[in-house]
């Protein structure tokens, strides 16, 4: 029974993720397949459902919103009632305020972290001015944006915030409108006359006052809608201008004024605004059906990119893979633990820690993948991207090793890396779209393939021989595992301490990291000379890409110069880490350079503890071997002559390396 546990544990696994990709019954308003309509916004096709998901991280940092008698509202049925019923969504409580001195100046009191737009609404006058004054600062280069307090910080994501939300509500139907199809077809009759009254009157000739008036009333509101609309919802209908000419609503209604024929689209809108705001489910899953059916005639290229996004987008596969590696750690941690105690037991946990990885490998690859396809790039394009496809290659090398050391140590590094890199992931999201249009320097598919796909595995690489070492210290000095013997099918390895295959693993993946950083950054100057006219202009994230290949150097030489042995290399992988966060992260919250495309206000301080960490696995790893449970009872000095020292050493265990 014992080796089919492992097994069962993973299928278990499998299927819950299985589970997740039923369709969801759905009574009433099908609000899926109002999520699944595209739109155009940041410059890329995406459904409805992203416009939401997007909107309310930037509010709330959540996709869903906490409801009174009911556990949550998803993304769409929240933007539903912000385009669609405004006076409902007001009340709704999504913007999250952490600053004390931002509700000082708003006169709330701080009873949760979550504010509705109506108690917004008194002071969005201040609001603004106080963003004016911020803003106008640094156009008057007085200041900059870097330069913001943490006070004028929260500020302007307030305030980028509040005019989000201002925007959605006018995205599907003009403001103050209540009956739109209604209104619609008021406007159709209006047109005639009021173009007319409007050409008479600048013609200095007698016109109709009241058509004129009223064309121009209903063009003011069409006008607001058009100008704030959060995205492009009307598809092109002249298709020989191309296809990517989509429109506002708004836009859409005001060009409708040359040839007097009011979109399809806006008119599908119409119904499906008004079933909505009518409670008439069944009218509205007929009013989306119908655009669906519309749109399926000349845009289903569209039509299906938002269907597919949307599978994405509900299938979230990075957080199902996290959760994953949080159970497979659990269980390689428990297992490596109980090595000494119950190597049967620790023979399941192994096993059923590995299948579990494979489990959320696959599932982190699917998503990968998956993302590739929807965005036609590559797999790394921005920061986001790049901390999923770091944990993928730490998933790859991890997996790897455990086929080769069979102790434990693979999984768990390739579980821990996999969950902290979708973790960072989550939160880079938190920004807004992670699909966007990419600056014009970095629109090429070829260069992001090969330098950017290769630097990025030696950053992945890099922090595997980091993580590998805090294993090394962390099991060395609290634990007396490391002097174990290691099980394994492979004969160069079966026998082998752990002490030592750590320190196989660790040589063997700079090895691999120093070959991928330095192809990488030769790579990314060669890219560089062709974009700018040189290979090397000590930009900022040159000189970190430039510090990877050279710590990964200077371990190398340090271990084939014997000025270090086991320990030392562990020390100086761990340093690795260091040196990594700061050229993924840290050039780019410098804010010079060409390379600083992912500055995050909040990343700052945990990019400074975990270096703090780092350093302290460093003291740790600097502890005399006495104070190593691995080592515990190696004395630094033995009474006599050198060479007593060494025989107690091998008398006790420990291997001479160490030392």
């Amino acid at each position: 029974m014992k080796k089919w546990i492992p097994w069962i544990v993973a299928a278990v696994a499998a299927l819950v993720v299985l589970a997740s990709l039923r369709p969801r019954p759905e009574s009433g308003f099908q609000t899926s397949a109002f999520g699944k309509l595209p739109v155009l916004l940041n410059g890329r096709i995406q459904p409805l459902d992203s416009v939401a998901r997007n909107s309310l991280l930037q509010l709330r940092a959540r996709q869903t919103v906490a409801l009174e008698g009911r556990q949550s509202l998803s993304a769409i049925e929240w933007l539903m009632e912000v385009m669609m019923k405004p006076e409902v969504a007001e009340e709704r409580k999504v913007f999250r305020i952490d600053n004390l001195e931002v509700l000082a100046m708003l006169k709330l009191a701080q009873t949760n972290k979550y504010y509705s737009f109506g108690e917004l609404r008194p002071s969005y006058e201040e609001i603004g001015q106080q963003a004016g004054r911020v803003l106008k600062r640094e156009e008057d280069k007085v200041s900059t944006p870097e330069n913001r307090s943490v006070f004028e910080k929260q500020l302007m994501k307030l305030y980028n915030g509040v005019v989000l939300f201002q925007r959605l509500q006018v995205s599907l139907r003009p403001p103050n409108s209540d009956d739109f199809v209604a209104e619609l077809a008021d406007y159709q009759k209006s047109i005639a006359p009021g173009v007319a009254a409007v050409r008479a009157s600048e013609a200095g000739e007698k016109f109709d006052k009241e058509a004129y008036d009223k064309i121009l009333g209903e063009l003011s509101q069409f006008q607001t809608a058009g100008r704030f609309a959060a995205f492009l919802g009307v598809p092109p209908t002249d298709l020989e201008k191309g296809r990517e000419n989509w429109k506002t609503v708004g836009t859409s209604l005001l060009d409708s004024v040359r040839n007097g024929n009011i979109s399809p689209a806006v008119a599908h809108y119409a119904a499906i605004v008004d079933a909505y705001r009518q409670d008439k489910p069944e009218e509205f899953n007929q009013a989306v059906a119908g655009y669906r059916q519309w749109l399926s005639s000349w845009f289903g290229i569209e039509l299906a990119k938002g269907e597919h996004e949307f599978f994405y987008n509900r299938f979230q596969a990075f957080y199902q893979a996290m959760e994953i590696y949080v159970v497979a750690f659990l269980f390689a941690v428990v297992g490596l633990l109980s090595l000494a105690a119950a190597p049967d037991l620790s023979e399941t946990l192994r096993r059923s820690a590995f299948w579990l990885v494979v489990v959320a490998g696959v599932i982190h690859t699917f998503g990968l993948v998956f993302r590739m396809v929807l965005e036609g790039r590559p797999p790394v394009t921005n920061l986001y991207s790049s901390a999923i496809f770091i944990g993928w290659g730490t998933l790859v090398l991890g997996l790897l090793l455990e086929r080769i050391y069979k102790v434990g140590i693979g999984s768990l590094v390739a579980s821990l890396a996999g969950f902290v890199t979708l973790v960072i992931a989550h939160n880079l999201a938190l920004s807004g779209d992670t699909m966007e249009m990419l600056r014009a320097v970095l629109d090429t598919n070829f260069w992001l393939a090969t330098h950017v796909v290769v630097v990025t595995l030696g950053y992945a690489s890099t922090f595997v021989s980091g993580l590998l070492a805090l294993v090394y210290v962390g099991v060395g000095v609290f634990t007396p595992l490391l002097t174990q013997k290691l099980k394994s099918q492979a004969p160069s390895v079966a026998g082998t301490d752990v002490s030592k295959a750590l320190a196989k693993m660790v040589y063997g993946i700079v090895c691999f990291a120093t070959l991928f950083s330095f192809t990488g950054t030769v790579l990314g100057g060669i890219w560089a000379d062709q974009s700018w006219g040189r290979f090397w202009g000590w930009d900022p994230k040159e000189n970190g890409a430039l510090l990877i290949v050279l710590w990964n150097a200077i371990i190398l030489h340090a271990r084939w110069g014997g000025l270090v042995r086991e320990r030392g290399l562990m020390n100086l992988a761990i340093l690795g880490n260091v040196v990594t966060s700061f050229s993924w992260f840290g050039v780019n919250m410098l804010q010079i350079g060409l390379h600083s495309y992912g500055f995050m206000d909040g990343a700052f301080k945990w990019l400074m503890i975990f270096d703090a960490t780092q350093l302290f696995a460093v003291g740790l790893g600097l502890l005399p071997l006495s104070y190593w449970r691995s080592f515990k009872a190696v004395e630094v000095a033995v009474a006599g002559s050198p060479a007593a020292a060494r025989a107690a050493d091998r008398a006790r265990g420990a291997p001479a390396a160490v030392r």
